[in-house]
């Protein structure tokens, strides 16, 4: 297990199958720092075809960006973490605000995806973060500190360096606020914090965490440049291949 430094893009649902190829290609061929991993969430639909498109010597891996806990069964719409391993997709996505949002996803059930994921031998990027609100009554340590204890805490030390974490200040997305690369700085310190005394120092020095807060090319050298800080979830920046591709390059 090592630390990483990690450059996630997650396109939500974003771009069409050829407009997704297209990005995907631009990145492959963008001058790109070897040293950061890369990483493309795409939409199911595109995770096949653009597959066939990287090449395996380009250092750029796909994530699915949620899946089911269940393997089979009569889960209309949903996505087997069974299935992305048999596509050999690498990495999914588990926690992220926006489910937890608008699909009620328990820290309980984030736990069963996390141990389904494992299970078939996928690669977890989990994502953790705390509302404006929590953020204002000053109990966003606690906060993420729950989230963890009780989904990602329940993987044991052997299968933890196949996680990725995510910190998502979900109160400085779309709301006007900001963060400051030191209050970046000060949650990823917490984290780390919380790794450690869960599983140990060698654990928690290896373990990447990313910030996932509306990072752009504009500010991503200065929130990388942070002692905690293994590189980025990005969103809306990682839909522009110049940009993205500057964001990479900040680590």
């Amino acid at each position: 297990m090592a630390r990483r430094f990690i450059v996630a893009g997650n396109w939500k649902m974003n771009t069409n199958i050829e407009e997704g190829i297209l990005l995907a290609e631009q990145i492959q061929h963008g001058q790109r720092n070897p040293e950061t991993e890369v990483i493309l969430a795409v939409p199911y639909t595109h995770l096949f075809p653009i597959k066939k498109k990287i090449k395996a010597s380009s250092g750029i891996r796909l994530a699915a960006q949620n899946c089911h806990d269940r393997n089979a069964g009569a889960f209309t719409g949903e996505i087997s973490p069974t299935v992305l391993n048999t596509m050999k997709i690498p990495y999914v996505i588990i926690g992220h605000s926006e489910r937890r949002m608008y699909n009620n996803e328990s820290n309980e059930l984030l736990a069963s995806k996390i141990q389904a994921a494992l299970n078939n031998g996928l690669k977890v990027i989990f994502c953790c973060g705390e509302s404006l609100d929590i953020r204002r009554s000053n109990e966003h340590v606690n906060f993420v500190k729950q989230q963890l204890e009780e989904s990602l805490f329940t993987v044991d030390s052997t299968t933890m360096k196949h996680i990725v974490i995510a910190y998502e200040p979900v109160w400085a997305i779309g709301t006007g606020e900001t963060a400051s690369p030191q209050q970046a700085q000060e949650m990823h310190a917490a984290i780390r914090k919380m790794i450690h005394n869960k599983y140990g120092k060698r654990i928690a020095d290896n373990i990447s965490i990313l910030y996932g807060g509306s990072v752009k090319g504009s500010n991503a050298k200065d929130i990388f440049c942070q002692e905690d800080v293994d590189g980025g979830l990005v969103g809306g920046a990682s839909l522009d291949s110049s940009d993205f591709l500057k964001i990479i390059n900040s680590l």
